[in-house]
């Protein structure tokens, strides 16, 4: 379904209308009409408006935007005979507004009419030219054909597939696949999507696009495993797992779709980009070409549902009932979206309590995946067995990692997968890029901001036309050179794209920053006796750190760049930081903090974020708002790791109370230019909520919890020589 926009002098002139005519005699209102539709029918409303036309040749009985819209509810209802005739209405009613022969068109595709569909595109972008939907469908219905299949695999449980091939037959075309949980949508052999491949540069360029409903979901059969693990042992046809889905896919499509040139390339945003990995795997060999973008790579040390052992409560929750629910069987439709009847998640994850909760008081058994990970706290084979990373070897094709610096869901993950190939296969024909984007930003939005924050650049748009595109070309189509280097970052604060023979650049140096007394920040090595040198503060399990300010029920993404002065001024959140920089100071690759810490507890989450302070005086606007960007704390870096696994991921151990203990943990990578004027800062807290569960600070298993096992607790972060404290960093040395 999609969104329509009303034209606003059309809408006012029509509710005006309305109005007048309530006043005529038999000339009904607008919810008059509307119940004749409802209750007499289609058809007897189409007369009664042309009876009152003929009457009343100048009155309008209804506002534009309220018709179009019960025409389109007729449409996604199946009624579409029905929903022609009614927005057939609404055309002569607004002969002006583009928007009313966009929605006829539509209805006129969905029905097989092309023709007629064409021409009222047609109208509508002659009226207004900016229509794109409307431009990008006159193209497809004009080039393109589409087809719909059930594609059965090895062990007989067949895949809903789409098919959109070029109408000229006249040359061959390689194939472009998308393999998604999340529906290929737009069900019916006539209904086309608005866009076709991974943006407008595709259908012009000439390629076979299919889009698949992967195992378990939507209008395919069989039964949906979440992060289904990788069979490296398949003895038989009933062996089966995401990657031999994928080659039987691709062995019918070559053998069933014409005027295919015996290649394939596949891509994908997140899962999507996790089903594009799991293809590179034994994969066919039509496959020549793959792009995981934002792929999740191991759902417990650090993509959607944990980061080092911490779980992920919002994102979990939220991405499970929508995509894990069960089913009944295919179906076009999804489940009913969760109502979690306030806007607040914060308060609403914090009045559920305990996670057993969750199943208990909302999800009832509906969602099994969900009562599988509270049955694998730890890091066990039930996760090992999920992740990418033990199968990435041997893959000879073309590679194009993809990863957003400010992806709130799955930045660690390509980044593994990159590092993982690279170190498997040195000389593997593959590409990192990483830009200033949040969770599939470079697929739609300009990225020359995010935030308040301006990165001048319309990164996504280089990205697709220069990286993406050419990279699909060379690799389906022998159209080159490629001109791609190893590693393509794009290095915020300086804002300027970077490549790189090797990543992180074999330039950089490591470098420590410390934390200081009085909370200072700097290079030099910090002094004191470890009695006094450290800094306390009391983690309050009922009033956790928030991890916005935000009042929404799902994380979102702006809270990556989101201003940190909300959390500074708490009493829970130790903060450092540097004198006001004298010179640019350049970071590439990985974040590793290195603390020494000690609780009163048993147990401690520790949250490090590393932030850009913006000068008090600045009056830089901040890109969404227009603020003053004077001393704006934007987030740069920020991750959790729980206590009891510092020594190991599968045995936690309890932390021994008031014992210094030393914990290490990566916050990921950044090509950033903290620049001159500005300061850097280092926050560090103990909950980070919700989008990180609270740790009772008590050694127990977490998902069997009791309220009694909650508890506040003292934690101290120290900074003396023998317990310095610090992040360390790799810098870059750019000539001044």
């Amino acid at each position: 379904m999609r969104a329509h926009r009303a034209t606003p002098v059309l809408l006012l002139c029509g509710l005006l209308f309305a109005l007048q005519v309530s006043a005529q005699e038999g000339v009904p209102t607008q919810e008059e009409f509307f119940e004749v539709v409802r209750t007499e029918g289609v058809a007897k409303a189409v007369a009664l408006f042309h009876a009152v036309r003929q009457r009343h040749p100048d009155v309008v009985i209804f506002a534009e935007y309220p018709m179009n819209d019960l025409g389109l509810r007729y449409l996604y209802g199946g009624r579409v005979a029905e929903a022609i005739e009614l927005l057939k209405l609404n055309v002569l009613a607004y002969p002006e507004a583009f928007n009313t022969y966009d929605s006829l068109a539509e209805a006129y595709m969905i029905d097989g009419d092309f023709d007629a569909a064409i021409e009222n595109y047609q109208v509508s972008v002659e009226l207004e030219p900016d229509n794109i939907r409307g431009v990008r469908y006159i193209y497809l219905l004009q080039h393109y054909t589409k087809e719909e299949h059930y594609i059965t695999m090895r062990d007989g449980v067949s895949l809903f597939t789409q098919v959109y091939i070029p109408r000229d037959r006249s040359r061959t075309y390689p194939i472009l696949l998308r393999r998604t949980p999340y529906s290929v949508g737009y069900y019916g052999p006539t209904w086309f999507h608005q866009r076709l491949g991974p943006n407008d540069l595709y259908p012009s360029e000439g390629f076979i696009f299919v889009y698949q409903d992967v195992r378990g979901t939507y209008m395919s059969e069989g039964d949906f495993v979440v992060m289904r693990p990788h069979n490296s042992d398949k003895r038989g046809a009933r062996d089966t797992d995401e990657s031999s889905d994928t080659y039987d896919t691709i062995e019918w499509l070559l053998e069933n779709v014409p005027n295919n040139n015996g290649r394939v390339g596949i891509y994908g945003i997140s899962y999507p980009g996790f089903q594009a990995v799991m293809g590179m795997i034994d994969a066919h060999p039509a496959l020549v070409a793959s792009s995981p973008q934002a792929s999740p790579a191991d759902m417990w040390i650090g993509d959607d549902f944990h980061h080092n052992g911490a779980f992920r409560l919002m994102y979990t929750f939220d991405w499970l009932v929508r995509s894990a629910s069960q089913r009944t069987g295919p179906s076009t439709a999804g489940p009913t979206r969760f109502s979690y009847g306030t806007p607040d998640g914060y308060q609403f994850f914090l009045d559920l309590g305990v996670l057993s909760n969750v199943d208990a008081q909302y999800l009832h058994g509906r969602v099994p995946t969900w009562n599988e990970y509270m049955e694998h706290g730890d890091y066990d084979d039930y996760w090992k067995r999920q992740s990418v990373l033990p199968h990435l070897h041997d893959i000879d094709l073309g590679v194009l990692h993809v990863a957003g610096w400010f992806d709130a869901e799955d930045f660690r993950g390509p980044m593994d997968i990159y590092y993982t190939m690279e170190a498997n296969d040195p000389d593997n024909k593959s590409t990192i890029v990483i830009g200033p984007w949040r969770h599939g930003g470079w697929a739609s939005m300009d990225g020359d901001a995010l935030g308040e924050i301006n990165f001048v650049q319309k990164t996504g748009e280089y990205f697709r036309e220069n990286v993406e595109f050419p990279f699909f070309n060379y690799y389906l189509k022998d159209e080159g050179p490629l001109h791609l280097p190893e590693a393509l970052v794009f290095e915020t604060g300086s804002n300027e794209w970077r490549s790189y023979d090797h990543w992180p650049p074999e330039e950089a140096t490591k470098k420590s920053l410390y934390f200081q007394a009085d909370g200072g920040l700097s290079f030099e090595s910090p002094s004191g006796d470890a009695s006094e040198a450290h800094d306390s503060y009391i983690s309050d399990l009922d009033k956790p750190v928030p991890w916005s300010t935000a009042i929404q029920t799902r994380q979102g993404h702006l809270w990556m760049v989101e201003d940190q002065r909300f959390a500074a001024r708490r009493p829970d959140v130790l903060v450092y930081q540097s004198d006001v920089l004298t010179e640019d100071i350049t970071i590439a690759g990985p974040v590793i903090a290195n603390l020494f810490v000690s609780t009163t507890g048993t147990d401690a989450d520790w949250i490090v974020k590393l932030i850009d302070v913006y000068p008090d005086g600045s009056w830089k606007r901040g890109a969404d708002s227009g603020m003053r960007m004077g001393g704006f704390q934007m987030l740069l870096a920020g991750e959790v790791f729980r206590s009891k696994y510092r020594n190991s991921f599968e045995n936690p151990e309890p932390m021994i109370p008031d014992q210094v203990t030393e914990i290490s943990f990566d916050l990921g990578d950044k090509s950033h230019t903290f620049l001159k004027d500005h300061r850097i800062m280092v926050q560090v807290q103990s909950t980070w909520f919700p989008v990180i569960d609270r740790n009772p600070q008590t050694f127990v298993d977490i998902y069997h919890a009791t309220e009694e096992d909650y508890q506040n607790a003292t934690h101290t972060v120290y900074r003396a020589p023998d317990f310095p404290s610090h992040l360390e960093l790799l810098v870059v040395e750019r000539e001044r």
